[in-house]
């Protein structure tokens, strides 16, 4: 029995264990099965993926997309692009990294013609990347936004001003705030100065509507959840496993 998983820590909030499952229900896909293993250490992860004789392939997520790195044997463009991986492939013994965020986030974030070609990315993980780097190929500015700035291109909450949210369209949460079951919290953005006319993209999908949906829009912004970026990307990701 081919055997695929998702590895992080936490991940009772997950859906991809359900998605998959019922994938291969409705497929009748009967030769796989994938389940969640919750990682506490993520330099174990080869000596785990290597005893595993069944194992083809697994996702990752938080908080392990970019530290995983240093234990795989080789990435793809796009991965190495990125800095990030959320899916590997074994192949002959061998950890191959990609990233498939990329691909589900381009596919979901709604487009906007003429837009200001601005936009604020919160967070800085390994989600980010991929965000960031969808962005670019739409030759879209983006900027990150974190607790401390750290560079010329990444600035705090406290540095957004009216002026800024003038130039910006797209406003996405990267971060893990406001995932259940800590529903009841939202990245420290200045809500005020959302309005109509910006789109705000959480990739939080569980739940459904966030915390930070709510409030932007309760100013009139279009919100989306990470739900549609989630089956995108495990598409992707089984594509991958069965090339």
């Amino acid at each position: 029995m081919r055997s695929f998983y998702l590895i992080g820590n936490p991940l009772s909030h997950s859906f991809s264990a359900a998605y998959f499952l019922d994938k291969f229900s409705n497929e009748n896909i009967g030769d796989a099965v994938y389940n969640n293993f919750q990682l506490e250490d993520i330099t174990k992860i080869r000596a785990w993926a290597l005893s595993n004789s069944y194992l083809v392939g697994f996702n990752v997520t938080i908080p392990y997309k970019q530290s995983i790195i240093p234990f795989l044997d080789d990435l793809d463009n796009v991965a190495r692009q990125a800095c990030a991986v959320n899916t590997v492939k074994l192949v002959n013994r061998k950890l191959i990294g990609y990233n498939t965020d990329i691909v589900g986030f381009r596919n979901t974030l709604p487009i906007v013609p003429n837009a200001n070609k601005r936009a604020l990315i919160l967070g800085t993980g390994g989600a980010s990347k991929a965000v960031a780097l969808v962005f670019e190929q739409l030759g879209i500015e983006v900027l990150f936004v974190s607790r401390d700035s750290r560079n010329a291109n990444t600035i705090g909450y406290k540095h957004i001003s009216a002026s800024l949210m003038e130039t910006v369209e797209y406003i996405v949460n990267t971060t893990p705030l406001g995932t259940m079951p800590n529903d009841d919290i939202a990245p420290p953005f200045p809500f005020e100065l959302v309005k109509e006319g910006h789109i705000c993209f959480d990739l939080v999908y569980n739940p459904l509507e966030t915390l930070f949906m709510r409030k932007a829009k309760l100013k009139g912004a279009t919100v989306c959840n990470g739900l549609n970026m989630l089956q995108a990307q495990a598409e992707a990701s089984w594509q991958i496993w069965n090339n």
